[in-house]
């Protein structure tokens, strides 16, 4: 087994500890834009930022920013670039030693939001998937939360996040934390048909759609019918979900009722890690002890303010104005409506 390294600067987490995990990690650098992007022209950029990305990093990241106890586990070695912005950041890393670089995105902005993004697949990580495995179950009873967020890198499993929550669950026991996903395609679609069932999930209407079917951008326009589809996906297992709608807002889905909330009207500059700002709001709000509507009003102002800032750059909480945002009951549509 390759030995895992702990930042030696990142203190032990008590049990409140958000622990995220990103199998994919990048560096991602954002190239601002001045006019709309021309296919096969030559432009010059308006600015340029390096930041450390992928879904559960972004997540700690924003964690950090707020204050929030957290811990990203991702693969990578020390020197790696990506390691080294977290350090800079001040975001607590346990990192999982691999040879290999972990891989730059790119992303371009233009005027108004328009975001154009290019990923790189990732390392290969077949010979390190139990060392992975293992290094989140290890630190997983530290924790309140387990984000398991972003796509997979070559060499793991499809089955790999449904592998994880079975393997927390089965060490930790009564103490495993809740665990909140964040994923899509062949990944996602595992998780859920694996009945393993998972506390959160944070899909988009692409996503939703993916899993049960319907329209997305029926579910965008019409609230009732994205509460019915995300009731469909409470029915394979999820207790809770958190529905981002883009720029039309976002719906949240539990036990005790269904709430939707408009997102505010921003000068967008950057959608990078609107979604992944989202859940961390959320986050930090049920932490907090906040009802429902109160946690759909801090998961919306969160995305929004990181769509406000340029390139990948998450919010703080003191950045968010979750007053300013309304959050209504929805019934759900007639299924048949489907």
């Amino acid at each position: 087994m390759t030995a895992a390294t702990r930042d030696p600067a990142s203190p032990q987490k008590a049990a409140r500890m958000i622990l995220t995990v990103t199998a994919n990690p990048s560096l991602d650098r954002t190239i601002e834009l001045s006019a709309e992007l021309q296919r096969g022209a030559v432009q010059r950029s308006a600015s340029t930022t390096d930041e450390p990305g992928g879904k559960g990093v972004n997540v700690s990241r924003a964690l950090a920013a707020s204050g929030a106890e957290t811990v990203a586990v991702l693969p990578g070695a020390l020197d790696d670039p990506v390691l080294v912005a977290l350090r800079e950041r001040g975001v607590p890393t346990v990192n999982l030693p691999i040879a290999q670089r972990l891989r730059a995105n790119v992303t371009l902005t233009e005027p108004g939001g328009t975001t154009t993004k290019i990923n790189e697949l990732g390392p290969d990580l077949s010979a390190h998937a139990d060392d992975l495995t293992a290094l989140v179950v290890e630190h997983a009873a530290l924790a309140s939360w387990l984000v398991l967020a972003g796509s997979l890198p070559p060499g793991l499993p499809t089955t790999w996040l449904a592998d994880v929550v079975r393997a927390v669950r089965a060490s930790c026991g009564e103490a495993a934390p809740r665990i909140a996903v964040d994923s899509s395609g062949e990944p996602f679609a595992a998780l859920i048909a694996s009945g393993v069932g998972v506390d959160l999930v944070k899909p988009n209407a692409e996503e939703l759609a993916e899993i049960v079917g319907g329209d997305p951008e029926a579910y965008e326009a019409d609230p009732a019918s994205a509460v019915a589809g995300a009731r469909r996906l409470r029915e394979l297992g999820v207790e809770t979900v958190l529905l981002t709608l883009g720029s039309a807002g976002a719906l949240l889905i539990d036990d005790e009722g269904s709430w939707f909330a408009a997102a505010p009207v921003i000068t967008a500059l950057s959608t990078v890690g609107a979604g992944d700002s989202s859940l961390s709001g959320y986050l930090l709000a049920e932490t907090a002890g906040a009802p429902a509507p109160a946690r759909l009003a801090q998961a919306v102002a969160s995305g929004a303010a990181a769509a406000a800032l340029p390139g990948s750059i998450v919010p703080s909480l003191d950045q968010t104005f979750p007053d300013d945002i309304d959050v209504v009951p929805v019934a759900p549509a007639a299924v048949g409506h489907l």
